[in-house]
């Protein structure tokens, strides 16, 4: 869990640097699809998830 802290810290250094909060909308979507399908792996829910990509 430290590590990804450390990303979440990393980032927002990134973001606040180089002044590209339009990257952050990007990064959430991503992160949270990642994770939707990661805990969806091998359950009932992944063939309603395929219909919709």
């Amino acid at each position: 869990m430290e590590g990804f802290i450390d990303l979440i810290k990393d980032l927002w250094v990134f973001f606040n640097e180089r002044k590209k909060y339009w990257l952050a909308p990007l990064v959430i979507t991503l992160v949270l699809l990642g994770t939707l399908i990661v805990l969806t792996q091998g359950s009932v829910i992944a063939p309603f998830i395929y219909t919709l990509f």
